[in-house]
């Protein structure tokens, strides 16, 4: 009895792929940037730095309603510091200090954080971001310190480059804040105020970096990125900046200015 071939289904019966949006794009033909970084790129794009007696005037005030700020993560010595700094990646200062609390209790040195061990270091550290990683990147950078550097803080950023989940940023966070050094650590509030503000615009983080280290007077050097990083978390936000209890306002020409 001879077989039935089945059927071929016609391409009209077949389910429909849905087709998939091409991305916005601006004029230029580029994928549109994000709502937070679309006015940081359109500064750049066009001036020069501001000059040099409003960035004065800037530092001014900030140093005037703030005169000796601080950062907001806790810690006991310049290796907590470090570790706290290196936990704080991608997290906030307040989730990093619930955790370091309790783990700085009972490990401040290289030599008891390795006795820990990264399991233990990883169950004190589990509501962080990223916590295997950084786990084992403490454990690592511990022992680096411990093998290379008699436990103590390397003194140079290349150096502090070198250990486990440290790069530039933190490098300058640990050289600033635990040795007093001018250093500045260009995060996610630098690099928005640089361009904002135009204090040092720039496409990159170093380029933000670079252009404070020239700009900055040198009597706010010390401070000036803690100055810039409270500004930007707490008046200078990325969406919806606070410029009604800005002290900067009538020196800001930043497209997002709300007042």
């Amino acid at each position: 009895m001879p077989t039935k071939t089945p059927a071929k289904k016609s391409s009209a019966g077949a389910p429909k792929r849905r087709a998939r949006k091409p991305a916005k794009k601006s004029p230029a033909g580029k994928r549109a940037l994000p709502k937070a970084l679309q006015s940081a790129r359109a500064v750049k794009g066009k001036a020069k730095p501001a000059d040099a007696a409003t960035i004065h005037a800037i530092f001014q005030r900030l140093h005037d309603a703030n005169p000796e700020p601080k950062g907001e993560l806790d810690f006991v010595n310049p290796y907590t510091l470090l570790v706290a700094v290196v936990l704080s990646a991608q997290a906030t200062d307040t989730g990093v200090n619930k955790a370091t609390g309790p783990l700085f209790a009972v490990a401040d040195t290289p030599e008891k954080m390795l006795a820990l061990g990264e399991d233990k270091v990883r169950d004190y550290i589990k509501t962080i971001g990223l916590y295997r990683t950084k786990a084992k990147n403490v454990i690592a950078l511990s022992a680096q310190l411990i093998a290379n550097h008699g436990s103590e803080i390397p003194r140079s950023r290349e150096e502090l480059e070198k250990l486990p989940g440290v790069g530039r940023k933190t490098a300058n966070v640990v050289l600033n804040i635990a040795f007093g050094d001018e250093t500045f650590a260009v995060d996610t509030h630098l690099f928005r105020l640089g361009n904002r503000l135009r204090i040092a615009p720039g496409k990159t983080p170093l380029e933000v970096e670079l252009g404070l280290e020239k700009c900055v007077p040198k009597e706010f050097r010390q401070h000036a990125h803690h100055w810039l990083i409270l500004h930007g978390r707490y008046i200078c936000k990325a969406v919806k900046p606070e410029c009604e209890k800005c002290v900067l306002a009538d020196l800001c020409t930043s497209g997002d200015k709300r007042i």
